[in-house]
């Protein structure tokens, strides 16, 4: 009987982790869905074919080098092989605890849900550099990014591996349940760097400190793409449980669910009542990422508060998102889509809240874990931007931006009828 209930268990279990998985990778879409729709229509192809190849870079990395560099071993390079299931029901034949001991599922799914969360963090870069970058520097640091800087970080901190050999974050208090650091602040950390090297688009800010808009061409793709990316996120922070298979792990599954949703809410509500105070309208840019805030926001620790706890989280992220973004353009940092404020500031937020409502984690465990990862993943990535820039250049020339990267980069245009 506890053979069939653990292949039960192992069943469930790994179909969780490859739905969820699934749910992340359509999270993509909504990133290129969400960007194709804050950038200009000059830049739509080219914003959506960087979009697609960086999703396949990120695949491709995580499995030649990217996982196991975060958690060890050579596990894909040596190939996986068959599942060894004599050794495996022997493991859970001794175990004492049945279904309520750890996750039980197949590593290739495991493989799978991690690539996707590598593919996530790429995904933030893309848009905050949109509309001046060339593209296939842009593809060069997807490469050394999925590669080497994300699994790094990654193996810091989910991995459990000691920073440089020196302390473990984890001994410290910290905590990241699904990567409110580890992914989306990673994420800003490498755009961040990218646009300081890139600089602002020409025209957005004059000598006079005025800052002129560039409104993206297509609010209603903007909006789906934010929709799908709220409906993704289910996938990211529930898959994050890491198992179904028990009444403890399904209640946490439900809770996650719960609170990511809500916090949804409470920062789309939160942005939208905030840009109405500031400029007198109902800014749908800053509803969509005021949501998107929220979500960055619970992001670290979905399942410990209370619904209303994480309504109040989620609005925390999207009055800070609406703040951040005017502090950058103040700043003359360009982000066309706002993703350095939405990922990256509301991420460390989304850090810093965990210890209200999770024991086991620390307010200085959480500060030197952000710390670290932005450290890390600023200064690699900035290296990297560097080299590129030597080498190959990263920044269009003034005439080709104004032509558009779609001519440039791919010869296609998105909306032909109307150009």
């Amino acid at each position: 009987m506890e053979i069939n209930l653990f292949h039960l268990q192992y069943a469930l279990d790994t179909f969780y982790f490859l739905v969820c998985g699934a749910l992340v990778m359509w999270m993509a879409a909504g990133f290129a869905m969400l960007e194709a729709g804050l950038v200009r229509a000059k830049n739509t192809t080219e914003i959506l074919t960087k979009n697609v190849a960086l999703y396949a870079i990120s695949c491709i990395m995580y499995m030649v080098c990217g996982y196991a560099i975060m958690y060890g071993g050579e596990w894909f390079l040596a190939g996986m092989g068959d599942v060894d299931t004599d050794s495996v029901l022997g493991d859970f034949a001794a175990r004492e605890d049945g279904f309520t001991g750890g996750s039980i599922y197949s590593g290739a799914s495991d493989f799978f849900f991690q690539v996707v969360f590598v593919a996530t963090a790429m995904s933030i870069v893309s848009g905050a550099v949109a509309e001046r970058m060339k593209l296939w520097a842009f593809l060069a640091f997807a490469v050394v990014m999925t590669a080497f800087i994300y699994p790094m970080e990654g193996g810091w901190t989910w991995g459990g591996n000691d920073v440089f050999g020196i302390f473990n974050l984890g001994d410290l208090g910290f905590s990241d349940f699904a990567g409110s650091g580890i992914v989306h602040m990673a994420g800003a950390a490498a755009a961040l760097a990218g646009v300081i090297f890139l600089g602002a688009r020409k025209g957005k800010y004059g000598k006079d400190g005025s800052i002129t808009p560039m409104p993206g061409a297509n609010m209603p793709l903007a909006t789906l793409g934010t929709f799908v990316l709220w409906m993704g996120w289910f996938g990211f922070n529930g898959g994050s449980v890491l198992k179904l298979g028990d009444i403890s792990s399904a209640h946490a599954v439900a809770m996650v669910f719960l609170n990511t949703n809500t916090a949804a809410a409470g920062g789309a509500v939160a942005a939208l009542l905030l840009a109405k105070i500031l400029y007198g309208k109902a800014d749908l840019t800053m509803l969509l990422n005021g949501a998107l805030a929220g979500l960055v926001a619970i992001t670290a620790e979905p399942s410990t508060p209370t619904a209303l706890i994480a309504t109040i989280f989620g609005a925390a992220g999207g009055i800070l998102v609406v703040i951040s973004i005017r502090v950058l353009d103040k700043l003359k940092i360009d982000d066309p889509v706002g993703a350095i404020s939405v990922h990256g500031t509301c991420g460390l937020l989304g850090l810093m809240l965990v210890p209200l409502t999770n024991d086991g984690a620390s307010f200085f465990g959480q500060l030197v874990g952000a710390a670290t990862i932005f450290i890390w993943v600023f200064v690699t990535s900035a290296i990297v931007w560097l080299v590129l820039k030597a080498v190959v250049g990263i920044r269009v020339n003034e005439e080709d931006e104004y032509e558009g990267m779609d001519k440039i980069d791919c010869g296609i245009e998105a909306y032909p009828e109307f150009t």
